[in-house]
């Protein structure tokens, strides 16, 4: 069930609504699925579900392109970082374990599910996971059990038989104090060996996968308050933000002015769920609450202070996820209840 609003051809919003409350949500990135997410449900119990939708840009409506089980709710969500469509078309969730599912025309199946406990078919829960855009054999899990996990993936064709996926684990690092909850790689340096992390100790840390004996702190919250995710500027490698558990700003920080932060947004009325940075621009950010509210803010003033966002949009309810379409630059996509919202920017 989907409508849409606006006029003709060129519509501002599409609205689909699931049959579940959605937790996590993302994009595609092959360019040949233009309109394309995957979204996963929040249920209490063990069976949740997992939807792979896309719009149909002739009826202006979500067609659902599979629907496959996933036990407990996904932490996160992502499509394989794969702007030229030369790996096959897989997405990965973490949840319990990272799995990494490969999407066919009107399925989806388990590929590999990844644990690096060798001993037991027991892991710690995994917060969080990312995927290297530079080098997408390479995926990073965040995990409570304070570490990080380095995976690589193998892809690659096997003569006479269709493409097998498989996994292994190249790194697993004592990440922090406490719990993690969010990894992401930096595009630092042109590679793909920088990543940093946060967690419930209030620090983020820097790490190279070529030196890893030791990391860098670059912020720690005054009080202590457990960070919750961070995300790196996807133009300028210097720039991050993070935010911490229940609070109504994002931070962000200069990776060369460690410990201070080089922006405050705070115009949110209440607790920040989500932030994206604009996949084109260095200076732009969006960033979503409870206050029903996505702001769009143009950061390009810092030091100065950034006083208030440049677009705002208001929701029919408390925004718990946003992401902004790396191959197409103009739609953001939010979360909230049972709906997802694209929106033209």
């Amino acid at each position: 069930m989907s409508s849409s609003t606006g006029t003709g051809k060129r519509k501002e919003i599409y609205k689909y609504e699931a049959p579940w409350t959605v937790y996590s949500m993302n994009w595609s990135v092959r360019p040949d699925k233009r309109f394309r997410l995957a979204l996963g449900s929040f249920v209490e119990e063990y069976n949740n579900k997992v939807q792979v939708v896309s719009l149909d840009e002739d009826t202006s409506d979500f067609v659902v392109r599979s629907t496959f089980d996933h036990p407990y709710p996904t932490t996160k969500i992502m499509w394989i970082p794969d702007a030229k469509g030369v790996f096959p078309d897989l997405v990965a969730t973490s949840g319990d374990y990272l799995r990494v599912w490969r999407v066919n025309e009107n399925d989806t199946r388990l590929e590999c599910l990844l644990n690096n406990n060798k001993n037991s078919d027991f892991c710690a829960p995994l917060t969080s996971f990312d995927w290297n855009e530079v080098d997408p054999n390479l995926l990073g899990t965040s995990s409570i059990d304070t570490t990080c996990t380095i995976w690589g993936l193998e892809t690659g064709q096997v003569l006479g038989r269709v493409n097998l996926v498989s996994g292994h684990v190249k790194t697993q690092l004592i990440a922090h104090d406490k719990e993690v909850y969010d990894i992401a790689f930096s595009r630092a340096g042109g590679g793909r060996d920088m990543f940093a992390s946060v967690g419930a100790d209030g620090s983020v840390r820097m790490f190279d996968l070529r030196h890893l004996e030791h990391s860098t702190i670059i912020y720690e919250d005054p009080a202590h308050h457990p960070l919750l995710r961070l995300c790196w500027n996807k133009q300028d490698p210097n720039y991050l933000a993070t935010m911490a558990m229940d609070s109504l700003e994002v931070i962000i920080l200069d990776v060369r002015v460690p410990c201070t932060p080089v922006a405050r947004l705070n115009n949110h009325r209440a607790c920040v769920n989500g932030m994206a940075w604009a996949p084109h621009s260095s200076c732009h950010i969006c960033t979503s609450a409870d206050d029903h509210q996505a702001l769009i803010w143009d950061i390009q003033q810092m030091p100065r202070v950034i006083e208030d966002p440049i677009l705002a949009y208001t929701s029919d309810g408390e925004i718990n996820q946003i992401q902004w379409a790396s191959t197409q630059p103009d739609w953001i996509a939010i979360c909230y209840n049972n709906c997802l919202e694209i929106l033209r920017v």
